[in-house]
């Protein structure tokens, strides 16, 4: 106590006064400090700022723009995120991201905003470069797709102005790229390459996502708009032809591709037959299910529709077909589409029907506007095309649960045989072909040929598809 005393008497009154002063400035700084840590949990990241000192006013503390604030759309406590790209995929890449996502059209490139304290796991990586079509491995389809860079830019001060492009449009919902090009026009590969990944893709947003288009077809966008219109809320944006940056939330560029016109369940919360059931929903289709035959019951005869080819892979004796098919109890319908015709139209005279046959070929896609358990039937021509017809169509078509039938045509049913003589290779050795190429193989077994059906051997084909309706 008396210590305590001498040594407050030692001080003068002005170092008193000081020291008062000094206390209550620890003291406030404490306090601070203290809230500060207290809050900290429940604080946002502040936004990004520039220090500059001016002579004559000090310090100066300037806020960037409101762009640059949005770099610290990715968390701050993050640090690490996943790889952005996925390339791994045999007929597809996909690259998704979350956070400040800048999409500059002219130039095709994706400019990833990264804060400084964020990693990703392969630190070696900071560009890629991907073609927005799920045909990948194909040179002739990808050839024609634009390709885009995506960019991971980190958000250092001195880079800013430099390296990171202004936003001129802001987006609320992702943004989704995917390119309109490659082999589209052809039905199978809308579905196969663009559609059904489409589907897989952008499903779950329900709605709110903005598809960015590159190598837009406006033909293309009318023909499928009420597909694109049920996935997306939004009108489709031309990406190549935008001069400003798009800003997005969230970005995907590619199509998620699981095998050919169709869908793995397992690596999918959506199946077949959920893509089969958005379709009857976007076209109004009317029939969910085929026509039951009951023994001995007056009923609706089952629709047998007849798809018909004008170009290559005909079949020559439709009108015997149509006639023997009636003689059965079908109600024939004999009908082929092109790249002009309605689509609506078309898909909903396929759900009238129960049975669907035709040649190897893009017409039998169609397929998806069946009802459930109608069969479809699909002629082989010759070439030994047996795992391709299973993979195209046999084994989609049992992932949407319709009931599948073959018919492989015979040697005196093909029109090859006025073209080469018994015993050519073309007859005994179609592998022959293959190994030529796709193109020698294609030439031969699918542009040349026309098939003329025994309709004796054909008729047991149709009764067993009249069975499977019972």
């Amino acid at each position: 106590m008396e210590y305590n005393s001498i040594f407050a008497r030692s001080f003068s009154s002005h170092d008193k006064k000081k020291l008062g002063y000094c206390g209550a400035f620890v003291g406030c700084f404490v306090i601070a400090f203290t809230i500060c840590t207290l809050l900290n949990p429940y604080l946002d990241p502040l936004p990004l700022l520039n220090l500059r000192v001016s002579a004559g006013a000090g310090l100066k503390i300037i806020m960037t723009d409101q762009e640059t604030s949005q770099l610290h759309q990715i968390d701050i406590q993050t640090k690490e995120i996943k790889p952005i790209c996925d390339t791994s995929e045999p007929l597809s890449d996909i690259c998704e991201m979350t956070g400040d996502i800048r999409i500059h059209g002219n130039s095709s490139t994706v400019f990833v905003i990264m804060n400084t304290t964020t990693t990703t796991s392969n630190k070696n990586t900071t560009s890629w470069r991907i073609r927005p079509y799920a045909r990948k491995g194909d040179m002739i389809a990808m050839g024609v797709v634009q390709e885009f860079t995506i960019k991971l830019i980190a958000a250092a001060a001195n880079q800013l102005l430099q390296e990171i492009p202004t936003c001129t449009h802001h987006h609320s919902v992702p943004g989704l790229v995917f390119s309109t090009s490659g082999f589209i026009g052809n039905l199978f590969h809308d579905f196969t390459d663009v559609l059904i990944p489409l589907f897989l893709t952008s499903r779950e947003f329900d709605g709110q996502v903005k598809f960015l288009v590159t190598n837009k077809q406006s033909w293309w966008i009318n023909k499928y708009k009420q597909v694109l219109r049920k996935l997306s809320n939004y009108e489709v944006i031309d990406i190549d032809r935008e001069p400003g940056v798009h800003c997005f939330p969230r970005m995907v560029v590619g199509l998620k591709h699981h095998k050919e016109f169709s869908i793995e369940p397992l690596r999918s919360p959506y199946s077949m037959k959920d893509l089969r059931e958005f379709l009857r929903g976007a076209y109004s289709l009317e029939r969910e299910e085929g026509v039951i035959i009951r023994d001995g019951a007056a009923g609706k005869r089952p629709r047998l529709l007849i798809i018909s080819r004008k170009r290559t892979r005909l079949l020559l004796n439709e009108g015997e077909i149509v006639t023997m098919a009636t003689g059965l109890g079908f109600e024939v319908v004999l009908t082929d589409a092109d790249v002009n015709t309605n689509l609506t139209r078309f898909a909903n005279l396929v759900n009238s029907c129960d049975v669907m046959m035709g040649v190897h070929g893009a017409g039998l896609t169609n397929m998806v506007f069946l009802p459930e358990n109608a069969i479809v039937i699909q002629i082989l021509p010759l070439g030994g095309m047996e795992f391709l017809a299973r993979l195209d169509f046999g084994d989609p078509a049992q992932d949407m649960n319709l009931r599948y039938l073959e018919y492989q045509i015979g040697e005196e049913e093909s029109s090859l045989r006025q073209e080469y003589p018994a015993g050519h290779q073309v007859f005994t050795d179609p592998d022959s072909i293959k190994k030529k190429g796709w193109l020698p193989f294609q030439v031969v077994y699918l542009d040349k040929q026309n098939m003329t059906l025994d309709v004796g051997r054909f008729r047991a084909t149709l009764l067993e598809a009249l069975n499977l309706l019972h």
